[in-house]
């Protein structure tokens, strides 16, 4: 490129808005480790217990036993900085080859939660055996059989 453009060699790219960027000969890794590990610290959370996601549904929240008060600004950043991660993917992996399987499964339980009825659609995503993206979701409708919730499911993993 340097004989066809007015350029210089300014190294390998490592990161970029954020990003870390990992080159090899035949693909490529963008992902936000280094971000994500800046607000693990900014937020304390080192020594925080890890839970399983999507949450079981047998357990249920419940306000802090001591009676301390939530800060409502530390916990809107923190809802703003994963929001921030959800909304531009954290991890992407490229590779040059084009005979990548890209798969995505969904489902729904019927009329799981017992206040309203609503039911809850999940979805997963990989690319190849690499699991990339997942959501779950209550859905915004009372399904009145299980084919209407898992049809409701669909639409959602499909957008």
């Amino acid at each position: 490129m340097e004989s066809e453009f007015e350029m210089s060699m300014c190294g390998e790219l490592t990161f970029f808005l954020r990003l870390q960027v990992k080159q090899l000969d035949t693909s490529l890794f963008l992902s936000q480790t280094k971000y994500v590990e800046n607000l693990i610290k900014k937020f304390g959370l080192q020594s925080k217990n890890v839970v399983n996601n999507p949450r079981s549904t047998t357990t249920k929240l419940s306000d802090d036993p001591n009676g301390k008060s939530v800060d409502s600004i530390l916990y809107k950043s923190m809802i703003g900085c994963l929001l921030y991660l959800t909304a531009i993917n954290c991890a992407i992996f490229y590779t040059f080859d084009t005979n990548v399987e890209i798969a995505g499964y969904c489902d729904a339980d019927w009329g799981g939660d017992l206040k309203d009825r609503k039911s809850t659609s999940g979805g997963y995503f990989f690319i190849g055996n690499n699991l990339v993206a997942w959501h779950s979701k209550k859905q915004n409708c009372i399904s009145l059989s299980t084919a209407e919730a898992e049809y409701v499911a669909a639409g959602s993993c499909c957008t």
